[in-house]
């Protein structure tokens, strides 16, 4: 039986992973839950799981939403303001923690599973992204365990198998492409073209990110910590179908690679179980589904995002906590209509223009650099 802590609980990720446990009683004990600020959603998530700890990061009326959680699970401890699902990822009841804060808010509360030496499940870009160095201090210091949902990450720790690294060729991620891969001027796209996805259903912020493949640039620098690989055996490729998420060439010249269909249960349930494999969590493909995949390179220049990313991740140190910080400002004023989608690249580029990147040296550290990034990330919205 696992006992889950679910960070993130009323986002696209903490629903499907509610529905994952809620399939697997015998298997999945639901003891805490953390959201940002959906204190509605949160309450109903109580009332239904009875969960031991609840926490609120975001709150009008901080007494209000403590009396609404009390409620909901009574007897459960409660904690509401900033920093309340790093301090229920803390607590020693659960033994796994899946975090699926969304943005850089996350990575406190990852350090501090890994600390105590818990499996920490993550659905959370930022952790590895803005604090890749300190997660590994983390895991080295507290013993715990990471384990990745991202559906390519998941794909390529099954392909690896705990291998030697100094096995591996090359790590290839997959990447359908997004909303825009057929858009005859991506730069002028309309943000309801953005946000309709061919293939997964995700966050708004993530979904932008997609369709400028930035989000596949940060999953490679996720990659570069998770898998101890260097920036020349990491790459990317289109694959429109999304049913392989990750092909590992070993020296031997063999590859391995990972099919399913595109949904995120079963990296969620994988997480969670490994390295046991539990009862079906999607349906198997069929051989014949994976007749006529197709797969196209990421050419240089057509997805400067995606190379920003990568030249972020390459360059190291803070460099990439202020890539993620400008992006969300960016992705945000296109969100709100302040610019265009072909400038939220442009902007992001002006703030790492600016920034001399500096070794990753703590926690208080990379919050400065990211306050900093997004001072200077809208500043840069504001004159354009």
């Amino acid at each position: 039986m696992r006992r889950l802590a679910l960070l993130g609980s009323t986002g696209s990720i903490g629903r499907q992973t509610v529905a994952v446990a809620a399939r697997l009683p015998e298997r999945v004990r639901v003891v805490a839950l953390a959201a940002r600020r959906s204190l509605e959603s949160l309450c109903e998530q109580a009332r239904r799981l009875g969960p031991g700890a609840l926490a609120l990061e975001q709150a009008a009326d901080l007494a209000r939403a403590r009396a609404e959680l009390e409620r909901a699970s009574p007897g459960a401890r409660v904690w509401v303001g900033p920093g309340s699902a790093a301090r229920l990822a803390a607590e020693p009841d659960a033994d796994t923690v899946l975090n699926a804060v969304v943005g850089a808010a996350g990575l406190e509360a990852s350090l501090a599973t890994l600390e105590r030496g818990a499996r920490l499940a993550l659905a959370n870009k930022e952790t590895l992204v803005v604090g890749g160095a300190l997660v590994l201090k983390a895991l080295e210091r507290g013993g715990g365990e990471l384990v990745p949902v991202d559906s390519e990450h998941s794909a390529a720790r099954q392909c690896l198998a705990g291998r030697d690294p100094a096995e591996v060729e090359r790590l290839t991620l997959t990447a359908s492409g997004g909303a825009l891969r057929d858009h005859p001027d991506w730069r002028r796209a309309t943000r309801e073209e953005v946000l309709a996805h061919p293939v997964w259903a995700m966050g708004r912020r993530i979904t932008v990110d997609s369709a400028l493949l930035f989000n596949k640039g940060l999953e490679l620098i996720e990659a570069r910590w998770l898998f101890d690989l260097d920036w020349g055996r990491l790459s990317a490729v289109l694959h429109r179908q999304a049913l392989v998420h990750a092909i590992v060439t070993f020296r031997d010249g063999s590859s391995v690679l990972q099919a399913a269909r595109p949904d995120m249960r079963l990296p969620i349930q994988l997480a969670i179980s490994w390295p046991d494999r539990w009862a079906e969590a999607v349906p198997a493909l069929d051989p014949e589904a994976l007749g006529g995949l197709e797969f196209a390179p990421i050419a240089a220049g057509r997805f400067p995002a995606f190379d920003l990313a990568r030249a972020a991740g390459e360059a190291g140190g803070t460099a990439p906590c202020v890539l993620n910080a400008a992006d969300e400002v960016a992705v945000q004023a296109f969100l709100e209509g302040e610019i265009s989608l072909g400038e939220v690249p442009d902007r992001v580029a002006e703030v790492l223009e600016r920034h001399q990147p500096a070794p990753v040296e703590s926690l208080a550290q990379l919050e400065a650099v990211d306050a900093n990034a997004r001072a200077a990330a809208r500043a840069a919205v504001v004159s354009r």
